[in-house]
């Protein structure tokens, strides 16, 4: 058992009284998926969860074609006082989740990136061994699906990669008391110097309790505030802060990747006597993102982004990191290669890693996984997880933008699809209905409906072609009317321009390895030198387009078979990380330089990185 911000599954809701499930399980593949109970498994190896089953960390390593696979453990319920509960987590699993306590139907879940909880307190067997048993359906050929970049067909191919089957993010088990904190948002306003919460409470139903609320920033209290609950167990309250007016007072309290400043929150469910019913930590952070005509603001000032796209694989474990400490690492490495920021990319990524951003001060863009076929079925997939993910990951105050589709992904005819079209700006507007405090991007890439920014994906080659397209204001119309890269128009007829932010979001994409033989990327360097040069020679061209706000280079790592990382897929650098840096930021106002410095003399990234 362990507080530790950082291993803890859910790091903006953590209480006492929690057991991770995560190491060996029995396991049973079931190609077919014939069977239906867990009575019918035959048990045949152990798996190491939560690592997929293709992956090599898993002690499987099967990566051939299976709809079924199934998982099995014991384990000791822990004492439960008089009216408390045991709730049972799963941080993912893909595809289509049911679990059983003790042969009793506990949970079903269809969504293969978003989180599972099931009350199991009423399934314990009194003083015996408890047993939990898992089925992950998850066809692998299903394109209706979303699979971010999952490849249907049975050997990777261009830019897909292994499948991931099962459980893949870590199982534990959490203690609650009879009534208990469900859920906690935070929403932040640096216009209005306010943060908002939403919170839910679960369990015993009263009318007779209160939610206490206190912020702090290191020995500060900001607020120590005490709220009615409504009779369906929900309160939303926004308090108020004192403005310290000056920007240089302000700053003392605001989030930005320069001063990654977290609120610590502490939040009590109180009897009616005062009493602590539930009790739990969590954090926030000031911070505001919006659109000013054409620019980003981040604090309500204009912000350059200079992100790289990150799949977030590994090499031995695919979607789930070794451990917590990689996912700082990556952090990590992209503020060392000088980017403020990361694109993660067909991936909802583990809110571990979104805890490392927020604390250590890294812009994300969380995307939604794509599915590759258009149907109602799949329309309604996509927007049943969407939101799920959007409840889930809402607070993380390092998140500024929402993407809900990819390079037209699952919507495959736009220009000429009026119901694809409708399904765009549909979750365009809805993402901005649940959540008004960030851009949304309805589709990335190319063929814009319904959006805050219009981000292009162009992997022209040529330094100069890109200063052509995109490095004058005046250009910019002929461009957005005839540039057309993959063949795609970038906005739609029924969609036109309106002046949005103008980002360069993929690009570059220069490939090298040492083994160039069986590696893709768009294209190639025949050297370590030369990648440096053709980098920082595309960097320089980039940074310098004036109609831009931001880019975002393709990208952070190698993954299996697409060679065009900054770094190889175990991290390595391919060329030093200072050299790396230089060619990202460029020269650098005095400001930004000094806090950069700052920053690294804090936390000190060569020597945690070890390189």
């Amino acid at each position: 058992m362990s507080l530790d911000i950082g291993a803890y599954p859910r790091p903006q809701l953590r209480r006492e009284g929690w057991v991770s499930l995560d190491g060996q399980w029995q396991f049973a593949l079931d190609p077919e998926a014939h069977w239906t109970s867990p009575g019918q498994v035959a048990w045949s190896a152990t798996i190491r969860v939560p690592f997929a089953p293709e992956t090599p960390a898993s002690g499987i390593g099967n990566t051939s074609f299976y709809r079924a696979c199934w998982y099995h453990r014991s384990f000791a319920a822990p004492a439960l006082q008089a009216g408390e509960r045991l709730l049972l987590h799963f941080g993912a699993v893909d595809y289509e989740a049911t679990a059983w306590i003790n042969n009793a139907p506990v949970a079903h879940h269809t969504g293969g990136y978003t989180p599972i909880v099931a009350d199991i307190t009423d399934y314990l067997a009194p003083g015996a061994e408890q047993t939990v048993v898992v089925r992950a359906f998850d066809d692998p050929t299903d394109l209706g699906q979303p699979r971010g970049k999952q490849d249907w067909l049975l050997e990777p191919h261009a830019i897909w990669y292994p499948r991931t089957t099962g459980i893949w993010q870590t199982v534990w088990l959490e203690r609650v008391p009879a009534a208990w904190l469900a859920t906690l948002s935070w929403t932040t306003s640096v216009e209005r110097w306010e943060i908002a919460l939403a919170a839910r409470v679960a369990g015993e139903a009263r009318d007779d309790r209160r939610l206490r609320v206190r912020l702090t920033i290191g020995e500060q209290v900001l607020a120590d505030d005490t709220y009615q609950i409504a009779e369906d167990g929900e309160v939303e309250r926004r308090i108020v802060l004192r403005d310290p007016g000056i920007d240089d007072a302000r700053r003392a309290l605001l989030w930005s990747p320069a001063a990654p400043r977290l609120l610590q929150a502490y939040v009590a469910l109180l009897d009616a006597r005062g009493g602590v019913v539930d009790a739990v930590r969590s954090y926030t952070a000031l911070r505001s993102v919006r659109v000013e005509g054409d620019r980003l603001l981040l604090n309500e000032r204009p912000v350059t982004l200079r992100f790289a796209l990150d799949q977030g694989y590994w090499p031995t474990s695919g979607l789930t990191a070794p451990d917590d400490a990689s996912l700082r690492r990556d952090v990590l490495l992209a503020r060392a290669m000088g980017f403020n920021g990361v694109r993660k990319h067909q991936k909802l990524e583990d809110p571990r890693y979104l805890y490392w951003a927020d604390a250590l001060g890294l812009l994300v863009w969380e995307e939604m996984p794509s599915v590759y076929r258009f149907t109602q079925q799949a329309a309604l997939r996509v927007t049943r997880e969407w939101t799920e993910a959007l409840a889930r990951d809402a607070g993380h105050p390092c998140i500024v933008a929402w993407v809900a589709f990819n390079e037209s992904w699952g919507v495959p005819d736009l220009p000429t699809s009026a119901a694809q079209r409708h399904l765009v700006d549909a979750l365009y507007h809805l993402t901005s209905a649940l959540d008004g405090s960030r851009p949304v991007i309805g589709n990335d890439g190319w063929e814009h409906a319904s959006t805050d920014l219009l981000t292009i994906h162009d992997y022209a080659s040529d330094p100069d072609a890109l200063a052509r397209r995109y490095g004058d204001y005046s250009v910019l119309p002929e461009t957005l009317a005839r540039v057309r890269p993959a063949g795609r128009v970038l906005v739609l007829a029924d969609h036109p321009y309106r002046g949005q932010p103008v980002l360069l979001s993929e690009f570059g994409g220069i490939g090298y390895a040492e083994d160039s033989t069986r590696t893709w990327g768009y294209t190639r360097a025949r050297s370590a030198q030369e990648l440096a040069t053709a980098y920082a020679s595309l960097l320089a061209t980039v940074r310098d387009l004036a109609p831009l706000s931001g880019f975002c280079y393709t990208q952070f790592t190698d993954t299996y078979q697409e060679a065009n990382g900054l770094l190889y897929m175990d991290r390595t650098p391919k060329f030093p990380l200072e050299e790396i840096a230089r060619a990202t930021r460029g020269a650098m106002g005095d400001r930004e330089a000094r806090v950069e410095r700052e920053w690294e003399a804090l936390v000190g990234p060569s020597g945690e990185l070890g390189w």
